[in-house]
């Protein structure tokens, strides 16, 4: 796996329409830590490659009535069995943070990546999801001289209040040493 015109390689890649232009495109300088699962709790589901392209039907579940008008997206999303799945390219803005503020700078969108994990917030991650998460972190920082171990954060840290994700559940040891090995 290898980032080639701003597309991890070697992965499953399904576009989006959720994105638009980043203000600065070379400013990447972070990198948010997201968990979903469609509907709650279910994994392993085609839901949210249906959310993120806006095709998601409000028939299918009942939490989607809720959600399906939503148009949002994310860089990535890692399954619990490890594949990887790439929605907007890293250096186009996707639609994952929302209201949100990182060391006082605000619309973490404009400079950041997102990463969904699919999980909640209560039940642990798997391994293969947190080597995945390493090595692609690896790759970023290769790519994106700003991103660094001390600029990934959680969705629950640029939106508290709002957003509790990636949750109590998500080791930040394990994916710190994972990055050291």
């Amino acid at each position: 796996m290898k980032i080639d015109c701003h597309w991890l390689t070697d992965i499953i890649r399904i576009p989006s329409p959720n994105f638009d232009e980043r203000t600065e495109p070379a400013d990447i300088s972070l990198l948010v830590i997201h968990c979903i699962s469609l509907p709650p709790s279910e994994f392993g589901t085609p839901y949210i490659d249906q959310f993120f392209c806006n095709q998601l039907s409000p028939d299918k579940h009942p939490y989607f009535k809720d959600i399906c008008q939503l148009t949002v997206s994310s860089h990535l999303l890692i399954r619990r069995t490890g594949e990887i799945v790439q929605y907007v390219p890293f250096d186009k803005r996707a639609w994952h943070a929302g209201r949100s503020e990182f060391q006082g700078r605000e619309r973490c969108n404009d400079f950041s990546i997102g990463i969904e994990l699919e999980g909640t917030e209560r039940l642990a991650y798997t391994e293969e999801q947190y080597l995945q998460l390493a090595t692609v972190i690896r790759l970023l920082f290769e790519a994106y001289p700003q991103l660094s171990s001390d600029r990934i954060t959680g969705h629950s840290d640029i939106a508290p209040g709002r957003k509790t994700d990636p949750g109590a559940s998500f080791d930040w040891q394990k994916l710190f040493s994972l990055l050291q090995a």
